[in-house]
């Protein structure tokens, strides 16, 4: 049988998603929690991939189990898995999926959302969690720019280099808005896929829009540039998490 798992976690401690030779990867310990219950269980496939110190709270993943295996209801699955899973990382959801469902390639969209601190003082609950901004941002200014991002565009400029050469830097934003609760901003970014570090990029250039370095209006000529020296800073990682993913 196969199943979907949705998992959340604190990526503070993991080196990603991704189960790598250096570092530990979340994966890694779903998988080695799964072992323990269902020793036959194949190789996690997640639909996202994860930088260091990124959080998530809506990864999905697909994983094959032998049949003979299963023993207990899908309800108590998540919890079976959670007995053997560090704290910062949980099963939200388990349940029997088609058989052939792929978490990664019939993904339609993905929601991140990316928190910044604004205030002198860091709240030390979010530490791990926002971005400390100690200066104070223009709101209006980063929501003209946000509003720029929205479409198809070619979003180079807003991406980290990989090491090889793309097939295609062109991605569709459905969603770029800033939501303000006290000091707290969360920057809601939602579209069909996503570059290497390309939300990170993008919540760095909105913080320099809000400090006055960027005009709204030069996202424009940013994205036209296609060059990602022509962008802002890349934001720090521990401020993003990948929200939500669409089927």
């Amino acid at each position: 049988m196969k199943l979907k798992l949705t998992i959340a976690y604190d990526g503070t401690n993991y080196a990603g998603w991704q189960a790598q030779k250096t570092g530990l990867g979340v994966q890694q310990r779903v998988e080695e929690a799964m072992a323990k219950i269902f020793p036959g269980a194949g190789r996690l496939r997640g639909s996202s991939r994860t930088d260091t110190g990124v959080h998530a709270l809506g990864m999905i993943a697909d994983v094959e189990i032998p049949d003979k295996e299963v023993k207990m209801l899908s309800a108590k699955i998540a919890l079976a898995i959670n007995a053997h899973l560090p704290r910062d990382i949980r099963v939200m959801a388990a349940a029997r999926c088609r058989a052939d469902f792929d978490a990664r390639f019939e993904a339609k969209g993905k929601q991140y959302r990316y928190f910044i601190w604004m205030g002198r003082a860091m709240n030390p609950l979010l530490r791990h969690q926002a971005w400390h901004v100690t200066r104070p941002l223009d709101l209006a200014a980063m929501r003209t720019a946000a509003k720029l991002f929205v479409g198809r565009h070619d979003f180079k400029s807003l991406a980290a280099a990989r090491g090889y050469e793309m097939s295609s830097t062109v991605r569709t934003l459905r969603r770029c808005e800033i939501k303000r609760s006290g000091p707290l901003l969360t920057v809601v970014i939602e579209g069909d896929g996503f570059l290497y570090r390309m939300c990170r990029g993008i919540a760095g250039t909105l913080a320099q829009v809000g400090q006055g370095k960027i005009a709204p209006g030069e996202i424009r000529n940013i994205l036209d540039k296609k060059d990602r020296r022509a962008a802002g800073m890349t934001a720090p990682a521990h401020g993003l998490v990948l929200w939500k993913v669409f089927y």
